[in-house]
């Protein structure tokens, strides 16, 4: 009888501290600021720059000048549908992945 007692004692002093459903909501209200802040420092511009990078891809053209991501210099020579192919010297030329480009260069920077 005693210990039933003491445990209908505590319920209602447990429930007023927790403060119901207010408290809930205010305990979680840093994790869901976290992830608010996360998304407009992290997730936005990281989409940003992979829509700007398949902007470059899909524009380009016959006889830009380029740098790869393995930091190779060359002139599209070729465009397919998933390569390209670009000369980095007189003759020589490579097969790579348009996703590889990671920059288009002014004309006239490749030699």
């Amino acid at each position: 009888m005693f210990i039933s007692s003491a445990y209908a004692q505590t319920a209602p002093a447990a429930a007023e501290a927790s403060g119901g459903i207010m408290g809930s909501l205010g305990s979680m209200l840093p994790l869901v600021l976290m992830f608010v802040v996360l998304y407009f420092i992290m997730i936005r511009p990281q989409m940003k720059r992979q829509k700007e990078h398949r902007a470059m891809i899909e524009a380009l053209a016959k006889g830009d000048e380029v740098v790869t991501t393995g930091g190779i210099f060359g002139r599209v020579t070729a465009i397919g549908e998933g390569q390209l192919t670009i000369e980095i010297s007189s003759g020589v030329e490579v097969q790579i992945q348009r996703g590889a480009v990671t920059q288009v260069l002014p004309k006239g920077s490749v030699k």
